[in-house]
């Protein structure tokens, strides 16, 4: 099985297994309209990254343990043996650090991530093309998070969303 596993957005929308069986990185590569697996790796780390920064590291820590061991892509390829939970916590270990001991950016001041920066942070950080929709981006790692979590830490992570990105992570 693990041959017939789709590198492209062309190879994945042309086969046949249903969404909900497809790997994590898979289902983001095909609702964001993304050019692989990679892409999807990358994205779905710079959106868990803004994600973390919005929440308390004990809110961010109950989202860890539901997401727990589960293969985030099935591949020989070792740069894609990440489980969903290593995206979450993140690979750099000085980002993973320190969002670890700051306080969530939440609130007046210069730090408060609104829907703007969210959606700025996502793009940029994640290096997305021009002709790529990052709200469409944002939409595909949330769709893809919702189905490794329980309605409770569903619910638990919309309350620390900022508006718009609230509305996108409802309708994900």
């Amino acid at each position: 099985m693990e041959a017939n596993t789709p590198k492209t957005l062309d190879e994945a929308q042309s086969s046949s297994i249903d969404p909900k069986d497809r790997p994590f990185l898979e289902k983001v590569m095909v609702k964001a309209k993304l050019g692989d697996v990679f892409d999807a790796r990358d994205i779905t780390e710079v959106v868990y990254r803004v994600m973390r920064d919005l929440m308390t590291t004990e809110a961010a820590d109950r989202v860890a343990e539901e997401l727990g061991d589960k293969p985030a892509e099935i591949s020989d390829d070792k740069a894609l043996h990440n489980t969903i939970v290593d995206l979450w916590k993140d690979t750099n270990p000085i980002v993973g650090f320190l969002s670890r001991v700051r306080p969530p950016w939440q609130g007046p001041g210069i730090f408060k991530i609104d829907s703007d920066r969210f959606l700025f942070r996502v793009a940029n950080e994640g290096g997305l093309q021009p002709n790529v929709d990052r709200e469409e981006v944002v939409k595909a790692v949330f769709s893809a998070t919702k189905d490794e979590l329980s309605p409770e830490r569903i619910e638990e992570i919309a309350s620390w969303l900022p508006d718009h990105v609230r509305q996108l992570w409802e309708e994900a």
